[in-house]
């Protein structure tokens, strides 16, 4: 078992905007609703800066419009929007598969976050596996040695498929069965096998994310 060597967390703004996708998603959050920089700092417990620059990266994603001094209006989901998503996730995550070969990049945290997700699933919350799934792909974005591939994969970052609990658990079998690939391409040097796992990995999320939005939600465009 290899050591677990710390990895950092997302910035704060990025886990408030994932916790705001989430909750637009599974229509916690519906379209429509206006969410004030006030009431969802203290929601979340965090200040009224991140909360802000969150909502300026779902403006910028399309899923909400910005109202001066009124915070800001859910706009819902668009499928287009998920596939144009997903798709620049699979190419910049796919390329820093490729640069870990190439570069020949220490592998030990992405090996130790692959080994606690699999014991994430066989203990008494299998929703901790969301966690280690982060970590696992921090630990890539890390290890190829683009900091600047690192933060635009950070900002792209939204965690697993969140609101239909029965094809979560599936989603993460397969979800583990990818990163055993992946990895094993990469403890190999293959490049172009990591590449294209890891594209097909991404990929794959693009699908989970409009089931979550066909029964109720227009997806259309």
């Amino acid at each position: 078992m290899h050591n677990l060597h710390p990895i950092k967390q997302l910035p704060t703004r990025e886990r408030v905007a994932l916790a705001l996708r989430k909750a637009i998603f599974s229509q916690d959050v519906k379209e429509g609703d206006i969410l004030t920089l006030e009431a969802t700092a203290e929601k979340l417990g965090v200040s009224m800066t991140p909360v802000r620059e969150a909502f300026q990266i779902l403006a910028r994603d399309g899923f909400l419009e910005l109202r001066p001094n009124k915070g800001a209006v859910v706009l819902g989901v668009q499928g287009s929007l998920i596939q144009d998503h997903y798709e620049l996730r699979a190419i910049l995550e796919s390329a820093a598969c490729r640069l870990i070969c190439e570069k020949g990049a220490d592998l030990s945290d992405i090996i130790a976050a692959h080994e606690a997700s699999f014991k994430s699933l066989q203990g008494p919350d299998p929703r901790e596996y969301s966690n280690w799934n982060q970590r696992f792909h921090l630990a890539i974005w890390a290890a190829c040695g683009n900091g600047r591939l690192r933060s635009m994969a950070a900002e792209l970052w939204s965690g697993l498929s969140v609101g239909i609990d029965t094809s979560a658990v599936e989603f993460t079998q397969l979800s583990l069965q990818d990163h055993t690939a992946i990895l094993e391409a990469l403890q190999a040097g293959d490049a172009e096998q990591a590449g294209q796992r890891m594209y097909v990995h991404v990929i794959r999320s693009t699908e989970e994310m409009l089931a979550l939005c066909r029964p109720s939600v227009p997806c259309g465009g």
